[in-house]
């Protein structure tokens, strides 16, 4: 029974599109999920009962409580999701006390914090194609095409328009995208790497402009060199998308609490 829970648990978060260690946003989840679908067993099969353990997931990851000392919420998880699972009548409290911020999404600059790749997961998840080629980031574009995140407005270029490097870091600024685009990309202004995106694909520039689209970036913006535009832009466009994910109002005001480093000795960033 613990394997079937074990192997149900990959199921599930290789359908979250979370393929490997790299962006697992929280191992310690994996232990309460595992235990969840063993004690469940057919029950976690419906589409109801999937949709519900879906959503404790990502109020765990983008609420980010999963970090540190988590025996106690381990011991709660289970017995309240199953019970919601079955019966649907109180919300288990990691869902209840899962918060986010707006604010937030300014300090998530690397895959040491949860959300950050929780968010990453989220952007292949509702369904970013690649830039050029307009591939769906599918598990076998993932692993064939070296998908790792990058800067949408390139550092270099961030750099020499002096934007705060807090700024050019955060999540906002980044997006799953293939190595062989990301190298396209370059350090050019966006309004320089469109055309040069368009060329290498062979496609006309509207195709390339609804696959850019897909990654919830506003293309006028980026065709304009208007960083601020972009920014503001896609942060509405991200908080929508942790909303829809933790299935409950997130709230608007700025966070001033420090960035939470969940794993201090992960990879480096691509770029």
């Amino acid at each position: 029974m613990a394997v079937k829970g074990l192997q149900a648990a990959a199921k599930l978060m290789h359908q979250q599109y979370i393929y490997d260690t790299k962006f697992l946003p929280y191992g310690s989840q994996l232990i309460p999920l595992a235990a969840i679908f063993a004690e469940l067993g057919v029950e976690a099969t419906s589409a109801l009962a999937r949709q519900r353990i879906s959503r404790w997931l990502w109020c765990g990851i983008l609420g980010e409580l999963y970090g540190g000392t988590t025996e106690t919420r381990f011991a709660r998880d289970l017995p309240e999701v199953t019970d919601w699972v079955r019966r649907g009548i109180t919300e288990p409290r990691t869902i209840q006390e899962a918060q986010f911020t707006l604010g937030r999404l300014d300090t998530l600059r690397t895959r040491g914090s949860a959300a950050y790749k929780g968010l990453y997961a989220l952007l292949m998840k509702q369904g970013a194609v690649d830039w050029r080629t307009g591939e769906p980031m599918s598990v076998i574009t993932y692993f064939d095409e070296y998908v790792d995140i990058h800067h949408i407005f390139p550092r270099a270029w961030c750099e020499k328009e002096g934007i705060d490097p807090h700024t050019y870091n955060s999540i906002v600024n980044k997006t799953p995208l293939t190595a062989r685009t990301n190298r396209v990309i370059g350090g050019w202004a966006p309004s320089k790497y469109l055309p040069r995106l368009t060329n290498s694909a062979g496609l006309q520039r509207d195709q390339v402009e609804s696959n850019i689209a897909t990654h919830a970036v506003g293309v006028d913006a980026l065709a304009a060199d208007d960083f601020t535009r972009f920014y503001l832009d896609r942060r509405e466009s991200l908080l929508k998308l942790v909303a829809s994910a933790m299935g409950k109002d997130v709230a608007r005001e700025s966070s001033d609490e420090p960035e939470v480093i969940d794993d201090p000795d992960g990879p480096g960033e691509g770029e």
